[in-house]
């Protein structure tokens, strides 16, 4: 089984795998993502490259991470939920489950991908006492339990730690010959773009500037890492000492359909010279 998101993440990487695949290292020891969201890059990693690698998984978004968790170590439970819920899924199950604050991971898990699959557009928005309020969207038959899916993804985070702890802790555990992805919130390019409600938390300037800072002491490390963020002068300006490569990506999480053409992003990435890593399997 060919493991992929589980859930659709506002900025996730599926579509821009094929550009990022020849800037991503072919050997490395362990791999770190400190804002995992959809987690496009490590499935994909775990798919394709055929490397015995340990990884590390964080998000700040204590729900998401959950709901990894559970798909870890509770996937038959978890698809039972998910049926049970398609088979109430309406307008007012939709919004009595929204409202909903449920303490038990299991239900959690599956309030998480509920809403996911059938919510606008498959936007997760958060307000700020950390509500999920995004409307019920318009889909006819809505793909709420994707079996193979979900026990592929089971399978694939086998032994994977799941943390929700600041970028900043995650990422300082790497060392040398380890492989680190960032993929931050980016840089608003307007003041009208700027979306950061994956949680209640923001991520402006301070922590762009931040984040900066250990991109430089990981590299000087020896670690591989790798940066996605948005093309602006800021960021730019903040990693110029390293290489920068233009992708376009295309952008579907949009209000309005002639928002959702494709955009010039930043790939960041600095790569020690040689190291010795793992053997393919």
């Amino acid at each position: 089984m060919v493991a992929t998101p589980i859930v659709k993440w506002a900025g996730g990487k599926g579509r821009l795998l094929s550009q990022y695949e020849p800037y991503l290292p072919t050997q490395f020891k362990r791999y770190f993502e400190p804002f995992a969201g959809g987690a496009a890059v490590f499935f994909w990693l775990r798919n394709h490259r055929g490397l015995k690698f340990s990884a590390t998984l964080n998000d700040s978004n204590e729900e998401l991470i959950n709901c990894y968790q559970v798909v870890q170590s509770q996937p038959g439970p978890l698809l039972e939920r998910l049926r049970e819920m398609a088979a109430r899924h309406g307008q007012e199950f939709y919004y009595q489950v929204r409202a909903e604050r449920p303490e038990n991971p299991l239900e959690r898990a599956a309030r998480l991908i509920y809403l996911n699959k059938t919510c606008y557009n498959g936007l997760y928005r958060v307000n700020a006492s950390g509500g999920f309020n995004v409307p019920i969207g318009r889909y006819q038959d809505p793909a709420i339990v994707q079996e193979e899916k979900i026990l592929a993804a089971h399978a694939a985070l086998q032994g994977v730690q799941l943390k929700t702890t600041g970028f900043d802790e995650a990422a300082l555990a790497a060392r040398k010959g380890d492989f680190v992805y960032f993929d931050p919130p980016y840089q608003p390019l307007t003041a009208t773009s700027n979306f950061t409600s994956y949680t209640k938390d923001q991520f402006g300037m301070e922590q762009q500037c931040h984040l900066a800072e250990v991109f430089k002491q990981l590299v000087k490390r020896g670690c591989h890492v790798l940066l996605s963020n948005s093309d602006s002068e800021l960021v730019r300006n903040l990693y110029r000492d390293y290489q920068q490569v233009e992708v376009r990506a295309p952008r579907f999480i949009n209000s309005k359909a002639a928002g959702r053409s494709s955009i010039a992003e930043l790939l960041i990435l600095a790569n020690p010279p040689e190291i010795d890593s793992v053997s393919p399997e």
